[in-house]
């Protein structure tokens, strides 16, 4: 006579099972996903650091964005806001970082779908598994993750199934020194993008010397505002300056190509042969096609 002992399967219920998703941060992107979640009947909790929604938004509220507001507004999110009677703006139309959260973000926050989720005044310090540290792997993924809350009266932790970050940038900038490091010690002589130059941060530029680090949309709005201040009153003239960040390995020497003579009745480069900043490329690109243009126009016609 033989036993023959069988062992149940051992099944253990889901950690996560009624645990919301949290998301960090609320922006375009944060309410926007906020706005999916509750589609699909998914529990969900926004932390929000500032006192309302969009409040990265209003420390570039004065930059006009580059999309126009149909490609702002999420489906979502315009859906519960038009059961509520919200009218949409012209989808045309670029709005500035104010504009974007008086006439969407802030309506969209006090719906009553989204209202009840969002905490504002609540800082996320730190993303973790629950009971695991850097070294644990199984088990991981089934394990809930725990946030570190931080508010005005005190500090607490959350547990969530999911996280959606969407905090941004806005409040965690690049650093300008070597390998990333902090700028502790310049104090408050660094500022980050988009500062309001013509409105409440014009003491801090006018008639001081600037410069303006790197070569993209940021820099060049900040380099016209710079610009048109100097133009406003002549008393405040401020010298302008631009550098591009460049990041080299060290140790290791860059390939030159070969650099192809440019004419200089069309704009050429700066000395030594480069467009050093984006700018200088758009300007050189305009450039060409304008010649080309007239190029075609001068060509005789065939036949």
């Amino acid at each position: 006579m033989s036993l023959t002992l069988t062992v149940p399967p051992r099944l253990e219920a889901d950690r996560r099972a009624g645990l919301p998703v949290a998301i960090i941060g609320a922006g375009p992107v944060g309410l926007a996903a906020a706005a999916h979640l509750i589609e699909r009947g998914l529990p969900v909790v926004v932390f929000e650091a500032g006192d309302t929604a969009g409040a990265a938004v209003r420390a570039w509220g004065h930059t006009r964005l580059f999309s126009p507001w149909r490609y702002v507004v999420d489906a979502a999110a315009r859906r519960l806001l038009e059961a509520e009677g919200w009218t949409a703006p012209d989808a045309e139309g670029l709005p500035t970082g104010d504009e974007l959260v008086d006439g969407y973000l802030e309506p969209l926050a006090r719906t009553a779908a989204l209202a009840s989720v969002i905490r504002y005044g609540t800082r996320v310090e730190a993303v973790a598994r629950q009971g695991m540290d850097r070294t644990r792997s199984v088990g991981r993924a089934a394990t809930p993750f725990v946030l570190r809350l931080r508010t005005a009266e005190q500090t607490t932790d959350a547990t969530a199934r999911a996280v959606i970050d969407t905090s941004g940038t806005t409040s965690s900038p690049r650093s300008l020194l070597s390998s990333g490091l902090a700028h502790d010690d310049l104090g408050d002589r660094v500022t980050t993008a988009l500062p309001d130059v013509r409105g409440r941060d014009r003491d801090r530029f006018a008639g001081r010397r600037v410069l303006v680090v790197g070569a993209g949309h940021s820099a060049a709005n900040t380099l016209i505002a710079l610009a048109a201040l100097a133009e406003e009153d002549p008393a405040d003239a401020c010298v302008v300056g631009g550098a591009q960040r460049r990041h080299r390995t060290p140790g290791r020497r860059r390939r030159r190509r070969p650099r192809r003579a440019r004419t200089p009745r069309h704009g050429g480069p700066r000395p030594g042969g480069r467009w050093p900043c984006r700018a200088d490329r758009l300007v050189r690109d305009r450039r060409r096609a304008a010649v080309r243009r007239r190029r075609a126009r001068q060509r005789p016609p065939r036949g």
